[in-house]
């Protein structure tokens, strides 16, 4: 049978959405984008590359435990997206300050749950 939870295929799914939604709605991530950092449009299509190729990743149990790793890497980079969104009414994006601040432990709360399955 099934050795793999279902579980991680909800987390595949929500990476590869994520990434695909990159595509989708680009205006989105480009206008929380930190202003220290360059090339805002390459690093939203790279971040969506990368949200996809892990979440497939996820799928296969010989790719799992790099795409674990990778996901947990990828959750601390956009640590930077989230502490930036918190430095300013403009930066925040229309998101309630409590929103964006609960956010920071549901971003390690999904390194966590990356973690689970190593």
């Amino acid at each position: 049978m099934f050795s793999t939870p279902w579980h991680i295929y909800l987390m595949a799914a929500m990476y590869i959405f994520g990434g695909i939604m990159h595509f989708i709605k680009p205006k989105a991530y480009l206008r929380i984008m930190p202003r220290y950092l360059p090339a805002h449009k390459a690093l939203v299509f790279w971040s969506g590359v990368a949200e996809v190729v892990l979440g497939l990743m996820l799928c296969f149990s010989f790719t799992k435990e790099l795409a674990v790793y990778g996901i947990i890497a990828m959750l601390a980079v956009f640590l930077l997206v989230h502490f930036y969104m918190l430095s300013g009414k403009k930066q925040a994006a229309g998101i309630p300050k409590w929103l964006l601040i609960l956010r920071l432990p549901l971003q390690f709360g999904l390194m966590y749950w990356a973690y689970y399955y190593l």
